[in-house]
């Protein structure tokens, strides 16, 4: 719901999606010291030998800035501060007038001088995660004792020294309960946006801490009420039908304030691009479908023009239950969700509660 606004340029609307996306991670390794349950990328100790290089690294950045509405780059892992260029690839994409964001692991090698320097090469927001209100928690979901301290030690810095810090949280069984307990934390720190990740089975994700469609309900509701007691913004990732949540509630009781709103309805392949270590374009991260392997393909023909880019895109192409939504074209169900449970893309959203008027009207 609602706009990103990228520094100095007009927001991105949903005609924008056709041609653009809004967001582009680029999964610069697969390096990383951390296990973390529920990694995506099954994360190694070590880089892949066909990890794409600085040359082609590069090439890839400046492929970006031909889209007709340069996106937002977010370099993530693994932990990107494991490539020894890492500083090399945020000063480039920054001269190539992109804005950038990391995503790094919180070990060790974050260093109050590294923050420092990603800062002073033109990174513009810094992402950390954060997976539960207490170090036992935490420590737990991530594998490493020691990393909730470390992930605090990290956000002060970044703060300190000017950059702009996201906080994401992958709300599972583990934590469901710490909710506002970690917003209570999270409004110590003077951050400006808190991301909350509901759990896709992919990589070492575990389809055991997926939340039932009803917590994931109650989330929304609780999700709702701190939007309107913190000083942050709060978004969800792989939940898109918050959007539609909200508007219900809305509906339901027009006298209630509306939430605060800042985000286009973003969606894997619709705003949103993935690319790999080893150059696989994907619609997210998560939806792990190649679509094209840069540098052979290029990212702006495989974003625009792919079948499977194209099919995400349009609401009419979606099955089951979301096919008949009449909420399907600001929401649209996870779409990583459908292809992890189910195998197909554009299936239905397991974990949506919601009961559409055309699955109703055929019973």
């Amino acid at each position: 719901m609602g706009e990103i606004r990228p520094v100095g340029r007009p927001a991105y609307g949903e005609a924008d999606f056709a041609h653009s996306p809004l967001l582009v991670f680029y999964e610069v390794t697969r390096a990383c010291n951390l296990l973390c349950v529920h990694c995506r990328a099954d994360a190694q100790r070590k880089a892949h030998p066909l990890e794409l290089g600085n040359s082609d690294a590069r090439q890839l950045i400046a492929q970006l800035t031909t889209f007709p509405r340069p996106p937002l780059l977010v370099l993530t892992g693994g932990d990107p501060i494991k490539r020894n260029d890492i500083f090399d690839l945020v000063r480039y994409a920054s001269q190539k007038g992109l804005e950038v964001a990391m995503t790094p692991s919180a070990t060790p090698l974050v260093t109050g001088e590294v923050i420092e320097r990603l800062k002073e090469e033109g990174l513009h927001r810094f992402a950390v995660s954060l997976d539960g209100a207490d170090a036992g928690t935490h420590d737990g979901f991530r594998r490493v004792p020691g990393s909730f301290a470390r992930t605090l030690a990290i956000i002060e810095k970044a703060i300190e020294v000017g950059l702009p810090v996201q906080i994401n949280t992958t709300i599972a069984q583990h934590n469901v309960e710490q909710m506002e307990r970690i917003a209570e934390l999270l409004e110590r720190y003077d951050i400006v946006l808190w991301s909350v990740f509901f759990l896709v089975p992919t990589g070492r994700g575990l389809a055991g801490e997926r939340l039932s469609g009803e917590q994931i309900e109650g989330v929304f509701g609780r999700l709702m009420a701190e939007s309107r007691r913190r000083k942050f913004a709060i978004k969800t990732t792989e939940a898109p039908h918050y959007r539609r949540f909200m508007i219900q509630q809305r509906k339901d009781r027009p006298q209630m304030p509306a939430a605060p709103s800042r985000f286009v309805g973003t969606n894997d392949g619709k705003g949103v691009m993935f690319v790999s270590h080893i150059g696989e374009i994907y619609p997210s991260g998560f939806l792990p479908v190649e679509c094209g392997r840069f540098p052979k393909d290029s990212v702006v023909e495989a974003y625009q023009n792919s079948s499977l880019f194209k099919s995400l895109r349009d609401p009419d192409q979606l099955r089951g239950k979301c096919g008949v939504c009449d909420y399907r074209s600001i929401c649209g169900g996870s779409r990583a969700r459908s292809f992890a449970m189910s195998g197909d893309p554009l299936a239905a959203e397991p974990d949506c509660t919601y009961v559409p008027s055309g699955v109703i009207s055929q019973i």
